[in-house]
């Protein structure tokens, strides 16, 4: 089979149970056949990972895949995927980033790193090109995120050395902890945790080779033209001016920003803790992805002395984190928030699950179901951010309450003998920012969304709802609270296509208006035929695949719900509608081909996917 360009041809292994280091061809008929991120690493786990494996333990195997275009000027194509059984959901686990480590693994020559099994002591991995070497992490575990990173540049000295790592929380296997590289983030699926479980603290790397296109003069000509088009998109203009909390001002007309746990949509207070509030106020720069013109990354400073915080510049909060700590808790403190995300970051915390576990906590004291004795003393109210930093500490060591609020929102509802239906999670995974009330089509993203649980990545229609469409891909701007056999099918033809760039890896905010553009730029740089057809077909397959995978890890259809209380009207922007769970659930089955009863997809698809030796 013809080598695909685009990729730099191998895939590097290593064994932490036995320190064992290999390097491997990259497997031509998977690339071919997924491309390369979340597609091909799906496809390589299949084989290996089943409902019996315990995702903490060293069977559990971690998968860091870079896309094709990663290290080229295609637009928003700088990420990497890391794929593994989720310790929260117990399904698939995946989740990317935009840190620049990915762009060093890649010039290191790999298109993806393997972990396997787990090492007896700390330990972390340095990549300098074809030197590869594990080395004892005995004097950094312990330390938090921030702190291990710089202790490790300095140990190393590698001149473009970049790094990931995990903070406390991973090593004390919190559920929802994250990988943090250099304040950009795997935030969800607890990839963290099962960093952890294999004792491995950070990953080094740099490297200096090319990456080899199949017309390179034509490629940079393409990418002009789709950066130049995308940075014409209004939204995205926006998005760089006033980062992602620039939605705060917009969802709480639409009623999606939730606020008080879920329980409420009113929250006039916004303009508080709104992204044009943050640039007026602590914006330093924004901050860019490799490849990215857009930029919605904030960096951020603190004045004043009164935070307890380090001198310097870090990340500043994105949307998710601002609706978490901010309307969820009733907070409207813009730089306690800051603080949170700070915070977060240096532990190794997702921002999303913790927020949403500390808003329960919240809503149940509030509600008279637990009080300050069952919290270590902690007399918490709503907007009580000292306490709430103060947990994620006791989170991040599992240290008293914190023990049980690692486990998750679910956990701590058996402990308290709390209806699972008040609680705002999906396969035990908290959901994200994006009320199902206000675009119904998202009631579809969280149930169905074939990564950690409730996903507003995997299928983003709350942005398809208010104009975000693709004509020559099908997918209708739907009209967002309309419960139709429209809305399904555009938000299964959205999941396809998002599917899709999750193995490109393309970021959901770097759309190009033309995806006939987009497929050009993959023609141009693999050097395959590459049209918007393609784009559908490897969606479609791509879907697919994760769909079976789940399905094997023991995923039925009874787990694709939500709970009441994201169901229950609300007065304010979504006017008291709801979702109508199971016409849109039954349209959006029918549409992918799947059994209404297993969840399997038709064996007649399965075929014309060339998906058929994909057993469960």
């Amino acid at each position: 089979m013809e080598k695909l360009k685009g990729f730099m041809g191998k895939i590097l292994e290593i064994n932490l149970s036995n320190a064992e280091i290999k390097k491997t061809p990259l497997n031509q008929e998977l690339a071919s056949k997924f491309l390369g991120g979340a597609g091909y690493a799906v496809a390589h786990l299949f084989p290996l990972i089943d409902k019996d494996t315990d995702p903490l333990g060293p069977d559990n195997i971690m998968f860091f895949m870079t896309g094709p275009l990663l290290g080229t000027t295609a637009v928003c194509t700088g990420r990497m995927v890391c794929c593994a059984k989720s310790p929260v959901t117990g399904i698939l686990g995946e989740s990317n980033t935009g840190s620049f480590i990915n762009l060093q693994i890649k010039r290191a020559g790999y298109d993806g790193i393997i972990i396997k099994g787990a090492s007896e002591k700390p330990v972390y991995i340095v990549i300098d090109d074809d030197n590869v070497e594990i080395k004892d992490a005995g004097d950094l575990w312990g330390k938090n995120t921030y702190e291990t990173t710089e202790k490790l540049k300095e140990k190393e000295d590698l001149k473009r050395g970049k790094v990931m790592c995990i903070g406390t929380a991973g090593e004390n296997l919190v559920k929802y902890a994250v990988i943090e590289s250099e304040e950009r983030s795997f935030g969800r699926c607890g990839m963290g945790a099962v960093m952890g479980s294999k004792k491995l603290k950070a990953i080094i790397a740099q490297g200096s080779k090319k990456i080899q296109l199949a017309k390179p003069e034509e490629f940079k000509e393409q990418s002009k033209k789709v950066i130049d088009s995308v940075m014409e998109v209004y939204t995205n203009q926006v998005m760089g001016a006033l980062g992602t909390g620039c939605n705060m001002n917009l969802y709480i007309l639409t009623g999606e920003l939730p606020v008080k746990y879920h329980r409420s949509s009113d929250f006039p207070e916004v303009d508080a803790i709104s992204g044009a509030t943050l640039s007026e106020t602590y914006l330093v720069k924004q901050r860019h992805c490799f490849a990215c013109p857009v930029g919605c990354g904030r960096v951020v400073k603190l004045d004043e002395n009164t935070m307890n915080l380090p001198e310097g510049k870090f990340e500043g909060p994105e949307y998710e984190t601002m609706a978490g700590f901010g309307s969820m808790m009733n907070n409207t403190d813009l730089k306690t928030i800051i603080k949170a995300n700070y915070l977060c970051n240096d532990y190794g915390i997702d921002t999303m699950s913790s927020s949403g576990v500390i808003a329960l906590l919240m809503d149940l004291k509030d509600r008279g179901k637990i009080t300050a004795d069952d919290l270590d003393g902690i007399d918490l109210d709503w907007a009580d951010m000292d306490n709430v930093y103060l947990l994620l500490e006791k989170i991040s060591q599992r240290k008293g309450i914190g023990e049980l609020l690692a486990e998750g929102s679910n956990t701590v509802a058996r402990k308290f003998n709390v209806d699972p239906e008040q609680i705002g999670t999906v396969m035990n995974s908290e959901v994200p920012y994006h009320d199902a009330r206000s675009s119904f089509g998202m009631a579809i993203a969280y149930a169905i969304s074939p990564h950690y649980g409730a996903s507003h990545c995997a299928c983003d229609m709350y942005m398809t709802s208010l104009g975000q469409a693709w004509d020559d891909l099908d997918i209708k701007s739907v009209s967002a609270q309309e419960n139709s056999k429209d809305m399904a099918i555009a938000s299964a033809r959205l999941m396809e296509y998002r599917a899709f760039g999750s193995s490109v890896i393309l970021c959901v905010f770097g759309n190009p208006p033309s995806t006939a553009d987009f497929a050009k730029l993959i023609e141009l740089g693999l050097g395959i035929p590459f049209d918007i057809e393609k784009i559908k077909e490897y969606g479609d397959r791509i879907l697919t695949l994760k769909r079976l995978f789940n399905l094997k890890l023991g995923l039925t259809p009874k787990n694709e719900k939500l709970p009441r209380i994201l169901l229950e009207p609300l007065e304010g922007g979504t006017q008291g509608n709801v979702p109508d769970t199971n016409l849109l659930f039954s349209e959006f089955y029918k549409y992918e081909q799947w059994d209404p009863e297993t969840g399997m997809p038709d064996a007649e698809k399965l075929k014309r996917l060339g998906l058929s030796n994909f057993h469960l």
